[in-house]
């Protein structure tokens, strides 16, 4: 309910609707669904944007067919559902009937009395479709039964990461491709994000609500070309003032703990890195992640300074505006890596090879920790990442951060990256089957804290897996004293080589797979975390065995019964 002192009020049996003067709010209490309720929410704020009286008595003027508008999104870690949501609260005051929705929850049929789309999805893996638009990308592109499209307009917004090469974007182009084969109008290109994407977003949107506004339901717009080119300006200097801590204004968190996990004679080199964050006001989730504002390696600067014959101390342009010497500006606000060290073929200033460099970019890492357990800290679990390529040695740019170059007592920058769709169940006595080899184990030592700590008496069967026993048992202590409790109900484990034969959780899965069933029919929530090219893969191809064989079921029956795990959030993966 909105505070404040209302300038007039509708009174309803069960909800009485406060209209505040700037724009208007219907609670999401009241009796309507998420379309009605964003039909009144277009139509009241059409009355006030033009002034018109809403005093009690006063003449209700006709009402007016508010432009329909669905705002679609697949999302993996929340990025394209927050925009989604955040644009959806703009549409309703523009005077749209706007509703958001996953894309889960969207049937391919339906689109057919849609009048404009807008999509915002997400790429993950090798180029995959979020889980959450999985089954509307089959449902679209089904041979003879895939819904023509001829009236509908729309638009997308891709988000990605350009190191990932030709698949970047990948799911928002091929849904992109896909309307417009279907006989929609792209009414706006497409805009391709990447990893720093609230300005691509913010200039995708602004194109698109003038398209929107120009061009009535039943107007016959252009089709718009498929991509923009989109150039963004430095942003303005934000105002003075004490801000919330976030990606834009990180906390600067003192390194509290840099504890190495494996044995001695471990091939991996995995920490336990803890932040303090007294002071901060951040406030966390168990799923979440923590955004780290890493500095790239002295060394490699040095060395690329000395191979392209630059002056350390020479002035270069920041990426958001400013300037500093060039050794600065390398290491603290630009992506830098080793290389072979050949001189380049001509010459150049420091201003001109910085303009080729991208943006340094904060790393995200899954939260370790459970914060009822360690109100004043945050922790995370992060392997070091280090190989020689052409007989070069090269260092992950944050996890060697950590692990080498952050003194104890020192701080980094550090904001929390909301992950609402990866969250113990919000029912403490269900079950959670959880999947975390290596360092997925991270959140999921912060699910087990979590429950600890408020109680909750729901069953929890961890899978974990690493390459030794011996040297590779991450959190080995507490996990067995977890065991020992009895808050841990089961651990199942595999040590990839601790044997002749390689054994990987996927194949514990299928050992236990009987009992796993059991649990899913119970209502246990299905967790994975952890590699997604390979592992998750092999995950979910084992968990549709297991449902096929144990639950008596086709192929077709298995991929309905995790479709609808995905769709009532009993299955959610933490994948990268």
């Amino acid at each position: 309910m909105p505070t404040g002192t209302p300038d007039a009020c509708f009174s309803h049996p069960v909800t009485t609707f406060f209209i505040m003067s700037s724009v208007p709010l219907i609670p999401e209490s009241a009796p309507f669904n998420t379309e009605q309720r964003a039909w009144l929410n277009g139509f009241l704020a059409g009355l006030l944007s033009r002034g018109e009286s809403m005093t009690p008595g006063a003449p209700v003027p006709a009402l007016q067919e508010k432009p329909r508008l669905l705002i679609a999104f697949g999302s993996q870690s929340g990025n394209a559902e927050s925009l989604a949501k955040r644009l959806g609260k703009e549409a309703s005051s523009r005077g749209f009937a706007a509703r958001v929705a996953g894309l889960d929850s969207v049937q391919p049929s339906t689109l057919t009395a849609e009048q404009n789309v807008l999509v915002i999805t997400s790429t993950w893996g090798e180029g995959d479709m979020p889980d959450n638009a999985e089954s509307f990308w089959s449902g679209i592109n089904q041979n003879g039964s895939s819904p023509t499209l001829g009236g509908l307009k729309y638009s997308v917004l891709a988000l990605g990461d350009k190191n990932y090469g030709d698949t970047f974007c990948l799911a928002g182009r091929k849904l992109d491709e896909r309307f417009a084969e279907l006989g929609a109008t792209r009414i706006h290109p497409r805009v391709d994000c990447d990893v720093d994407f609230d300005e691509p977003a913010k200039l995708w949107s602004e194109g698109v609500w003038k398209v929107l506004n120009e061009s009535p339901a039943t107007t016959t717009t252009a089709p718009a070309p498929a991509i923009a080119e989109v150039s963004i300006a430095a942003p303005a200097a934000e105002a003075t003032g004490v801000a919330a801590y976030s990606k834009k204004n990180p906390f600067p968190a003192p390194l509290v703990t840099n504890l190495k996990l494996n044995g001695a004679n471990s091939a991996k080199d995995t920490r336990h890195i803890a932040f303090s964050l007294e002071g901060s006001g951040l406030v966390y989730e168990t799923g979440d992640a923590l955004g780290v504002i890493p500095q790239n390696c002295p060394e490699v600067v040095a060395g690329i300074i000395a191979t392209y014959e630059l002056d350390p101390a020479a002035l270069v342009p920041l990426p958001d505006g400013g300037e500093a010497p060039l050794q600065e500006a390398l290491q603290k606000y630009y992506e830098v890596r080793n290389f072979l060290g050949r001189k380049p073929p001509q010459a150049v200033s420091a201003a001109e090879f910085v303009g080729s460099l991208r943006k340094l970019q904060p790393r995200l890492y899954s939260i370790a920790s459970s914060q009822k357990a360690h109100p004043n800290e945050v922790h995370l679990c992060v392997g070091s990442v280090r190989y020689e390529q052409d007989g070069i040695a090269h260092g992950g740019v944050c996890s060697t951060f950590l692990a080498d170059r952050l003194p104890l007592g020192e701080p980094t920058g550090v904001f929390v990256h909301t992950a609402k769709h990866f969250r113990v169940p919000a029912n403490p006595d269900m079950p959670m089957i959880m999947v975390g080899p290596g360092t997925g184990i991270a959140p999921f030592r912060a699910f087990l804290e979590e429950r600890e700590a408020t109680g909750a008496k729901g069953k929890n069967w961890l899978f974990f897996g690493d390459q030794k026993r011996k040297h590779d048992f991450l959190y080995d202590e507490q996990i067995h004293q977890w065991l020992k409790d009895g808050h841990l109900t089961r651990l199942d484990t595999a040590f990839s080589r601790d044997q002749a034969e390689k054994v990987y959780v996927q194949d514990r899965m299928m050992q236990a797979a009987s009992e796993l069933w059991q649990w899913l029919e119970e209502g246990a929530h299905f967790y994975v975390c952890g590699d997604a090219s390979r592992m998750a893969k092999d995950v979910d191809a084992a968990l549709h065995m297991l449902i096929q064989q144990q639950g008596h079921k086709s192929a077709d029956e298995a991929t309905a019964y995790v479709a609808d795990l995905k769709k009532t959030k009993r299955y959610a993966r933490d994948v990268y």
